[in-house]
């Protein structure tokens, strides 16, 4: 179980010196897409850490809600550019919501340990 958590915080770690030091430019239209799609994969991995920690980690379930949250989100972005109205927050607020809550779970296990 360890084992794939720090797998998981190496390769996160990993991703953000690589994107870091890439010279990736995208235009201002897909900024609200790129933070949603940030906020919905960080929202799978602690999740999928935090599940880790109880014993009840499922592939499935991951890769699932993954994908899942990533498309609701952004078709939540997109239905309020063409209504113009900014829907992406609520998905800003959901994913906000449930990361801190998750980061909370995860660091009451480790303290309890």
């Amino acid at each position: 179980m360890w084992m794939s958590i720090w797998l998981a915080v190496i390769g996160l770690a990993a991703g953000v010196v690589i994107g870091l030091n890439l010279p990736l430019f995208l235009p201002q239209f897909y900024s609200k897409y790129l933070g949603i799609a940030i906020l919905a994969a960080l929202d799978s991995v602690f999740g999928g850490i935090r599940a880790a920690m109880d014993d009840r980690f499922d592939n499935l379930v991951f890769l699932s809600g993954f994908v899942g949250n990533a498309l609701v989100a952004a078709l939540l972005v997109f239905i309020g550019d063409r209504l113009g109205v900014d829907l992406y927050i609520a998905a800003v607020v959901a994913f906000g919501v449930r990361l801190f809550q998750n980061l909370a779970m995860i660091r009451r296990r480790l303290i309890h340990r």
